[in-house]
Order: C-alpha cells, then structure tokens, then sequence
C-alpha cells in the first residue's frame, strides 16, 4: 500500500545526530547503530577486502557470550558480556540439561519462528530464525529449563590500537530465571555512551552507569521480564544529554522508563500496552522538543524526553518489533517483519493517533527486515526480507524501490544490521560472510568476505576500522 507523498520542510535536509554530543560521535560508534543511529560512519574508510589471514589488524577472545555490538570511543573498544560460572544456585542439580524441555509442539512451533535481541540488541542485539521462507535458517527453539549456573554480567574494555585488555568490570552475578532463545544471548543488548560514562542494560539483572576506567557510578533495578515464549531480552538502552532512556516491554506490565543519566533516578514512567519488544528506542529533536520514538507490535509511539507525554502514535506494524527506528529529513522510519511486513515513514510533526490517515507520509508492506534494523545511508535504504539473504533497498524520501529484492550471494541468514562507509554497504550473514556492495541503485558485489566465526552482533566502523563481533572472538579489520 502507498500513500501520497507529502513534502516535508526543507530545514531539515540533513540526519540529525540525536543524543550524543559531538565530542563524543568524534571518538567513535558510542551506541547502538553509530553516531547517528543510523548505521553508517560518514568518515570512515575501511577495507573492502579481508579474511583470517588478511587485512586483520588483531583478533582476540573475549570470555562468555553475547551479541551486542561494541562501542568504540577513542582508544578503547567497549564489550558486553555474560560469562557462566561454574558456581550452581543451591538446591539445582549441576548437571541439569539448560536447554529446551517439556515445551509443547505449539509453543516449540512458534518458538522456532522468532529471535529476539540483537543484537541485539545487539547485539547489538542489542541483538527468529522462520522456517521455510519467512526467516529463513531452519528450525530454533527458544525456553525451556531455566539455567541452574550463575553467570557474570560484566563489560570489558580493549586497547583499540591492539587488542590488550585494558579492564573488565564484573556488575553482578545472577541466575537467568528464563532460558531464552537458543539464538539469543543474556548480553544482547549494547552499551552506550555519552563521551563521559558507560551505561549497560542487563535488563532483568539491571541497569548499569560506569566511569570510562569501569568503576560502577549507579546500578537500577527495574524487575524481571517475562518475555514471549522465553526468547531473552534484547532491547538497548539510549541517550540524550542527560537523560537514559530504557525499554521494558515484555508478557508482564510493561513500561518505558527515563533514567537520570548522572544518578540513576527516575524521571518518569510510562506504561505501555505491549507484549516483548526488542527494539531500541531513538531519540531525535525536531523543532525545540526531544521525541523518544519507540517501536511495538500495537503502536509506533513518541513520548516527549522532558515530560514522557504522549506526542503521537500509529498503529499498523507487524509482531515482535525488532529493528530500531531511523531518521530521515523530519521523518522517522519503522520497520517489522515477522509473520507480515511493515514500512512505515512518519512526519515527526505528527500528533495524536495516525493510525490509517494520511499524515503517514508513506507505507511499503511487500519485505521488511525481522531481527536486523536497517542501514539509512546517504538518503537510501538498505535491508533484508525478514532473515533471509534477500536484499532491499528502497529511497527513504518517497519509499520507492531503488534496489528490488535480490539474493545475496553465499549469504542465506542475517542478524546483523547493515553499515556503511566511503560509498560501501557491508552485509554479514550468520556464517561470518560479508559482503561489500557499491552504494547506488543496482546490486554490484565488490568483495566477499568470510571468517571463521558465527557472527550475530552488528559491526561497528570507525575511521579505517572495522570491528566484528564473533561468537567466540572480536576482530579488528584493518588495512
């Protein structure tokens, strides 16, 4: 379905950096997504070429598991992680199976048709694989038995010229009270920064400020989720000046939180009526207000970030809201993708509920990516069908497509969202395959590129710098 096309003001030609300050988006890819929350790095220029033994400035192993993306902030690379311990909570049998058990075939049905996180959120996640031709990947599970081992939720810090690590900073030792997706992660979602401090989201086991030498400043408890068929958490925490912004939205009384970002107090509260989201929320200014645009399978809303009022919605997206939402001109653009198809661009001038008018600027419902978020790059955009290696691309002004759907050669899942940078879209499938197109209306294969690594977690480029995130180690991809 398309809607009228309707102009939008001309004083907003270009993307907005929202939240971070300058200094901060001048050290590196301080969030989820980038500077701009976008995916792309308007100065860096990174190789387009690499493999195990080529153009791999360091590769190091990072303890436990995650698939977050790293921050980058000057000389330090920052990691998220949650590491099993060999302590057992008292009263568990040590040997007890943490994997899927006593499932029915309905709930292992619709499990195997979803992966939240990211990265995430990342994992990013703050990081669903379908089965036939919606996610693509084969049959996943999510629940079951609990884990019975506590693990440590901790962040890591890495010299960025070399790899060494600088320091680790364990925040809690916890037992997971779900199991999760078996594509999910318990260190899902990825850090942020705001130049001065860390802030980490653990989600059920909290939320965490740092000081860039890992000392903990504050630490919040919001509770415990309770999210669809066990699948994990996954949502990413998000920043303006001075204020954190944290999705709660699970099977139990959902919410969306501002924390001060010095001390950790509330400022405000609202409930929401959603089931489990992933998403990250962004955070954009448009003519004197600060609007936090949140993602959800009923709604797309905005709140204001002073006040937590309600600015506007819309309804009309499909379940388990994964990607984050982006910005383009005086527009924000919303995606979901499992078990239907939603593209929706949204005048940030909006008020009230939109849901079916014509204020919505456009709507596309033919693909839309699942558990990746898109890629906004010089005024297009790119993403996959669901997690399938089908590739998209339409024109993120009027929705028309520049790039029809296409099949990525040797790539046929993606959780990782698309970067870019110096005219180049990087795309890595699950396998540790990236593949490097030319930026433009037709699909021109530059470079394949394989690792040796499964890969969820999103890339992070910063100057000539590229950093992979991979199951087990983390590179730095340099000429």
């Amino acid at each position: 379905m398309r809607l009228p096309y309707f102009i939008a003001s001309a004083a907003s030609a270009l993307i907005v950096c929202m939240g971070v300050p300058s200094s901060a988006q001048e050290l590196g890819w301080p969030r989820w997504r980038g500077p701009n929350a976008s995916g792309a790095a308007s100065n860096g220029n990174p190789p387009i070429q690499w493999s195990e033994t080529e153009n791999i400035r360091w590769k190091i192993e990072v303890p436990g598991v995650g698939s977050s993306t790293p921050i980058v902030l000057g000389d330090r690379v920052y990691v998220a992680t949650a590491v099993k311990t060999g302590r057992v909570n008292e009263g568990a049998d040590a040997t007890a199976a943490e994997s899927e058990s006593g499932a029915s075939e309905s709930q292992r049905a619709e499990r195997s048709d979803a992966r939240p996180g990211r990265e995430r959120a990342g994992r990013e996640r703050a990081g669903g694989v379908g089965r036939g031709g919606r996610g693509g990947g084969g049959r996943r599970s999510g629940g079951g038995a609990a884990p019975n081992h506590y693990y440590a939720f901790m962040v890591l810090a890495y010299e960025r010229a070399t790899g060494a690590e600088v320091w680790r900073s364990t925040l809690t030792e916890q037992v997971p009270h779900e199991a999760g997706h078996n594509t999910n992660t318990f260190a899902s979602a990825s850090p942020v920064s705001d130049g001065e401090r860390l802030y980490v989201s653990f989600g059920s086991r909290g939320v965490y400020c740092l000081d860039l030498s890992g000392k903990t400043l504050w630490t919040r408890d919001l509770g415990k989720m309770q999210t669809r068929s066990q699948f994990g958490e996954g949502s990413s925490p998000a920043i303006f000046h001075e204020t954190l912004v944290v999705p709660f939205d699970h099977e139990g009384e959902s919410f969306i939180v501002a924390l001060d970002a010095k001390s950790g107090e509330e400022k405000w509260r609202q409930n929401r009526d959603e089931r489990t989201t992933w998403a990250t929320p962004l955070i954009t200014e448009f003519n004197g207000r600060t609007q936090v645009i949140t993602n959800g399978s009923n709604r797309v809303r905005s709140y204001d970030l002073a006040t937590g009022e309600l600015i506007w919605q819309c309804g009309g997206q499909a379940g388990n809201p994964i990607p984050s939402p982006v910005r383009f001109e005086d527009n924000v653009i919303v995606m979901t993708g499992f078990r239907g198809y939603a593209i929706y661009s949204i005048p940030l001038s909006s008020k009230g509920d939109i849901t079916d008018s014509e204020t919505i600027t456009w709507i596309e419902e033919d693909a839309a990516p699942y558990v990746p978020s898109p890629l906004l790059y010089q005024g297009q955009l790119y993403f996959v069908k669901a997690n399938n290696g089908v590739l998209v691309s339409r024109d993120a002004k009027t929705g028309e497509l520049r790039i029809d759907q296409t099949r990525l050669p040797d790539i046929s899942t993606v959780y990782a969202s698309p970067v870019a940078a110096n005219g180049h879209v990087y795309l890595t499938g699950r396998d540790g395959m990236t593949l490097v197109l030319k930026h433009g209306d037709s699909f021109e294969v530059l470079a394949k590129n394989k690792l040796d690594e499964e890969i969820d977690a999103s890339a992070a480029i910063v100057g000539d710098e590229i950093f992979f995130r991979g199951k087990q180690h983390l590179y730095c991809v340099a000429k």
